[in-house]
């Protein structure tokens, strides 16, 4: 069960840090009147925006051009139940600029499935928010053997 106190609201700084810490996310987008979410490579860019790296030739990067989407990541701790989440909502548009490109190319931001080639969508964040929660000081806490009167430990 979760309680409250392990749930932390993350300022609009930390959302952005965090999302520059991993290399994956999910963006979230409409196709024929529905939702859809794909996991796609990402990076931050200098300016801020969020830049993705989508397979050339799929109906993504049409479907997201000139249209608001959100995009998720997050990071998370199994064993101890504790992690955190980012969601960002923006517009996005498909980077049209040839230079842009290909230093996003030469940088090393790729699609996960790098055929036929990157093409790049940039997502500018104009809400973010995001939680934290904590780890439980009672399922993190290392289990101790009790030490009965008499014996020795060690």
């Amino acid at each position: 069960m979760d309680r409250d106190d392990r749930v932390e609201t993350l300022s609009e700084a930390e959302c952005l840090r965090l999302l520059g810490t991993v290399p994956l996310g999910r963006v979230v987008y409409t196709e024929h009147a529905l939702p859809a979410v794909l996991p796609v490579a990402f990076r931050v860019a200098a300016d801020g925006r969020l830049v993705l790296a989508l397979r050339t030739g799929t109906r993504v990067a049409r479907a997201l051009d000139g249209t608001v989407a959100a995009f998720q990541v997050d990071d998370f701790d199994r064993a101890g139940r504790c992690g955190w989440s980012v969601l960002v909502h923006g517009r996005a548009e498909v980077v049209r600029d040839a230079g842009e490109r290909d230093a996003l190319r030469s940088g090393g931001l790729w699609p996960w499935v790098p055929e036929p080639g990157p093409e790049y969508v940039a997502i500018c964040p104009e809400l973010v928010s995001g939680r934290r929660i904590l780890p439980d000081a009672v399922q993190s806490a290392p289990a101790t053997a009790p030490v009965l009167p008499g014996r020795r430990t060690g």
